[in-house]
């Protein structure tokens, strides 16, 4: 089980805001942090990889505490078996799609394991070429293949479609679901596409100015959250 209750002063385009945040995630879960920008969404798996560091408070994976504020433990990222993806797929361009892959391996780890992930995500015919000459979806399903290679406690994704367009967005869900499932990992989507979280997300938390303001399953929470925002768009003499 994933344990997080976390304080953190940020700084937003509308001035000082202070994240205070407290949520539990199930082994195996995909749950999805889901709000506008500017909301802490993205600091908040920043502190769980240990990228970020909170003000105050606790963060612990499966009975190890990883962060505690009042006892002084903060594990390095290195030490915390996390993987992650971000908007940025932050591959390296002078190394081949395979060589990406093995450039994350642990040491004493089973290379077996490249092999499949490449098959896996249909990057076979593809592990000699080098990422600029790959698509946009092609080097997603590259960085998310590097995320899993060590199997991580917690796979974390920072809006990893956003750059795609609607039919490699369909696609890239189908691999998430298809890792998750295979390797039984415990996932964290940061997302503000309504469609994305209902499709992928078991649990959602509904985050704004830095507070869980809602949580519950996507599709009975995020409708209403949809039809909500619709409403405040409209002229007020429209409503």
């Amino acid at each position: 089980m994933i344990e997080v209750s976390v304080k953190k002063r940020l700084f937003s385009a509308k001035g000082e805001m202070q994240l205070n945040v407290a949520f539990k995630v199930e082994p195996g879960e995909l749950v999805t942090l889901y709000g506008p920008s500017g909301a802490g969404k993205t600091t908040i798996l920043r502190m769980l990889c240990g990228l970020a560091v909170p003000d105050e408070g606790t963060i612990s994976v499966a009975g190890e505490t990883w962060f505690d504020s009042s006892q002084r433990i903060d594990l390095k990222p290195q030490v915390r078996n996390v993987g992650i993806v971000f908007q940025d797929y932050a591959l390296f361009p002078n190394m081949t799609v395979k060589e990406n892959l093995e450039y994350a391996i642990r040491r004493n780890q089973s290379h077996s394991v490249i092999d499949e992930l490449l098959e896996l995500m249909e990057l076979s015919s593809l592990s000699d070429k080098k990422p600029d000459v790959l698509s946009g979806g092609q080097q997603q399903r590259v960085a998310l293949a590097r995320s899993i290679v060590r199997q991580p406690k917690i796979l974390l994704l920072d809006e990893p479609m956003s750059a795609l367009d609607t039919t490699l967005r369909f696609k890239i869900q189908e691999y998430i679901l298809k890792v998750h499932q295979q390797y039984q990992l415990t996932t964290i989507l940061v997302s503000h596409d309504i469609l994305e979280v209902i499709t992928l997300s078991k649990r959602v938390f509904l985050i704004e100015h830095g507070e869980i303001v809602n949580e519950g399953p996507p599709s009975t929470l995020l409708p209403m959250q949809a039809l909500r925002s619709m409403m405040d768009a409209l002229p007020t003499s429209n409503r």
